[in-house]
């Protein structure tokens, strides 16, 4: 009962913060208004969670300590994810100079390759490593970035952003609502931005695999750098993630 108590009630204390962040950011409601119907309910849900910080001794304290924790897993991988995007893209060769280079020295063999990149600038690791062991490039090479959007599901005629690259490249960018399932071949199949339509048999997917190793530079400490290259280890892997043919990555 103790547990339940400081459970239900901290959830409704919650709940009305998240509201006034929604009436706030997407509702677009006056900051005096929002900070009436905050101080409001807060005050109520406050008193209700006030009171049965007294139960914590008799078992109040496990829903605290699950709340602390998801809390920890949450902000790590958010903000793991975010401080390895921007380190990826500190480091990423600029595309031009890419194609620039590799597109009329490097062989051009027949077929599309995607290359999977959480970041739409530079050149995905993956592409130049398989250009240093491999020597080649494919006709068609598509630089592909999946985002997960704050809609819930996204529009089909706006689901794709598409830059011409030019010497057989394209960088594409595919967009889902955060309730849908990415299906990155299905999708593809419906694209024709990029000249000839997807054959899942001619496209090859290639996927940068990192290994993190935790630092002293600034942006988290040690521990969660830590936890968080745990976390990426553990992670269901891209391949399953986006249903990437098992037999074309």
């Amino acid at each position: 009962a103790a547990a339940y108590g400081i459970a239900v009630t901290g959830t409704m204390f919650i709940s009305t913060c998240m509201v006034g962040v929604l009436i706030r950011r997407v509702w677009h409601w006056p900051l005096w208004a929002t900070a009436l119907f905050e101080i409001v309910f807060l005050s109520i849900d406050g008193l209700y969670f006030a009171s049965n910080l007294t139960k914590v001794p008799d078992g109040g304290w496990f829903p605290l300590l699950v709340a602390v924790i998801v809390f920890v897993l949450l902000t790590t991988w958010s903000e793991g994810r975010k401080l390895m995007i921007e380190r990826m893209r500190e480091a990423a060769m600029p595309i031009r100079i890419f194609i620039d280079s590799a597109a009329t020295s490097a062989t051009r063999v027949s077929g599309t390759a995607v290359f999977m990149t959480s970041t739409p600038e530079g050149v995905p690791h993956a592409l130049l490593h398989n250009l240093k062991h491999n020597r080649v490039l494919h006709e068609r090479v598509i630089l592909l970035t999946v985002r997960v959007t704050d809609m819930p599901f996204f529009p089909e005629e706006d689901r794709f952003l598409h830059e011409d690259l030019g010497q057989g490249f394209h960088r594409v960018i595919l967009r889902y609502g955060f309730m849908e399932e990415p299906d990155v071949p299905a999708h593809l199949k419906t694209f024709h931005g990029c000249g000839a339509a997807f054959r899942m048999m001619d496209t090859s997917f290639f996927l940068s695999r990192q290994t993190l190793l935790a630092s002293d530079r600034p942006g988290m400490a040690i521990w969660r750098e830590k936890l968080f290259s745990w976390m990426l280890r553990n992670a269901e892997s891209a391949m399953e993630f986006f249903r990437l043919p098992t037999n074309r990555v």
